[in-house]
């Protein structure tokens, strides 16, 4: 098994190739503007650390979301083009949040949050870092505040919001790693709990054709 893994639905553009045993490369930056510019070359760093060459990678594991909609994409539309690329490998769909969750080592309840913007978080809650029980959602750190009160949250919506969440804890940012040996647990159980490689879009896309588009073009 060698799983190559990535996730942009955060700031973090997160690459990590995993053996079924244990990461052995990983290229995370912190960039949210620069998701495309920034994912082809870490995968590139991640196989040259490893000695190893694309064709080697037996599966593929994306981060689907929740996340803003531009960086979101530009992961999964990339594994979907390794899949064709390698001859139709499986692509493993997981819920980015189950990553962070997974990477917090925690073993009670507790939520994740991450930054969603416009003064919002994606958010979930979970019983222990493998396993979530509730939905992905966004919603503002207010109106969640009291139905997460007294529980760890964990990522970057979390710190963000400290009057809110004043139990905030790491890790703050995205982990392929984290992601691929989630995925490796889940493969060596017998392959359940991956969602399928599609945008989880939780509201609608920042960018919007403006009311009373004019057609400048000729009829």
């Amino acid at each position: 098994m060698l799983l190559l893994a990535m996730d942009t639905a955060t700031p973090a553009v997160t690459v990590a190739l995993h053996d079924g045993t244990a990461v052995v490369a990983e290229s995370t930056r912190v960039d949210a503007r620069r998701h495309g510019e920034l994912l082809l070359p870490a995968v590139d760093r991640v196989l040259k650390e490893a000695g190893t060459a694309l064709d080697a990678v037996t599966g593929i594991v994306v981060g689907v979301g929740p996340g803003p909609y531009t960086g979101l994409r530009v992961g999964l539309v990339t594994a979907a083009a390794f899949s064709s690329a390698l001859g139709g490998v499986p692509v493993h769909g997981l819920c980015t949040l189950d990553g962070l969750a997974y990477a917090s080592g925690i073993e009670g309840p507790f939520a994740v949050a991450t930054d969603a913007r416009r003064k919002e978080v994606y958010w979930a809650r979970y019983d222990d870092a493998r396993t979530r029980v509730t939905d992905a959602a966004v919603d503002r750190p207010a109106e969640i505040a009291e139905r997460l009160a007294g529980l760890p949250v964990v990522g970057a919506g979390a710190l963000l919001y400290p009057d809110a969440f004043p139990d905030a804890r790491g890790p703050e940012h995205q982990s392929a790693g984290a992601l691929a040996a989630l995925a490796a647990e889940r493969l060596a159980a017998g392959g359940g709990g991956f969602l399928d490689p599609l945008p989880m879009y939780l509201r609608r896309p920042d960018a919007q054709v403006p009311k009373n588009y004019k057609v400048v073009t000729p009829k």
